[in-house]
């Protein structure tokens, strides 16, 4: 499998470790994208990221991650859902582009940016209604604005790593687990020590090393010496909700006045999916038949 998930306990079950590689879904996400590098990296990581947190939802919807600012970066915006289905996408402001700028100069240069996590609920779900929490963009990576986002919302100690270019993104997570109630002193001490030691080890590693060995083997080099609880991969895979039959549908409520004049004007309609970028082509024929039956003003032909 290119793209995983993998999670694991500690033997005595007081810290959790995840480790998230994703390789086709990311390149997928680009396929019709031309992100500047700096760009491309800091939507990988919180692509990894948001599978990380997802992982651990017992929630049969879609964890969303978001940055909203006044920079360069409009907003950005990565979902992972129950199934472990991923997307992406970012939107940017007219602006030049700092190769080697970071989260806050390319997203709160004003000081104004949010960080938001969204909790949205399947469709069908009766009385339907997402849990949304915002806070400040703090730290000055996706990993510290996150760590801070867990300790202020759940109160659960968490590190994150995350690395990405253009051909991959990884993560890995490790948060300290609440002791059942009643925990002897001894047992604190012990929780204590295996949460300092896993983190001493984990910050060893590089973003070099994220990206470019597999899993197995970077967490066997991590945490060699261990004892860990193992559970079953769980796979990555990207997909968009886009169809051609919803982009029809959106030119339809457009009305048949505009998207005549936009063929008119460019000989085709063309629209791409905000998400995976994905062209949806429209020629002469097409929109005539998008309309067929109905008048310029929308409503249907009686002959």
């Amino acid at each position: 499998m290119q793209d995983y998930l993998k999670k694991f306990l500690l033997e005595d079950r007081s810290v959790r470790i995840e480790s998230v590689s994703v390789r086709d879904a990311w390149q997928t996400a680009q396929a019709h994208h031309d992100y500047p590098p700096v760009i491309a990296a800091l939507l990988g990581e919180l692509l990894a990221a948001s599978a990380l947190l997802a992982a651990n939802l017992k929630f049969d919807g879609s964890l969303l991650l978001q940055l909203q600012g006044d920079g360069a970066i409009a907003l950005m915006v990565a979902e992972c859902r129950a199934d472990m289905s991923l997307r992406a996408t970012v939107k940017l402001r007219d602006r030049p582009i700092d190769p080697n700028g970071d989260l806050q100069s390319l997203l709160n240069p004003g000081g104004f940016a949010k960080f938001i996590v969204v909790l949205d609920p399947p469709k069908n779900t009766p009385g339907r209604q997402a849990y949304q929490g915002i806070v400040p963009l703090e730290g000055e990576s996706i990993s510290e604005a996150l760590e801070q986002y867990m300790l202020r919302s759940e109160q659960l100690h968490t590190r994150i790593w995350l690395a990405a270019n253009t051909e991959c993104c990884a993560g890995l997570l490790l948060q300290r687990l609440p002791l059942q109630g009643g925990a002897h002193q001894a047992e604190n001490d012990a929780a204590e020590e295996s949460w300092t030691r896993a983190v001493h080890l984990a910050e060893t590693l590089k973003q070099e090393e994220m990206l470019s060995t597999g899993q197995d083997l970077m967490l066997h080099r991590l945490f060699w010496e261990e004892t860990l609880l193992t559970f079953d991969p769980q796979p990555l895979t990207w997909k968009c909700s886009c169809t051609r039959d919803r982009v029809a549908d959106m030119l339809k409520m457009l009305g048949r006045v505009e998207v005549e004049g936009i063929l008119l004007e460019q000989g085709k309609v063309e629209v791409a999916c905000e998400f995976c970028g994905k062209p949806y082509l429209f020629d002469a024929i097409d929109t005539d038949g998008l309309f067929q039956g109905i008048t310029a003003t929308g409503s249907k032909s009686l002959h």
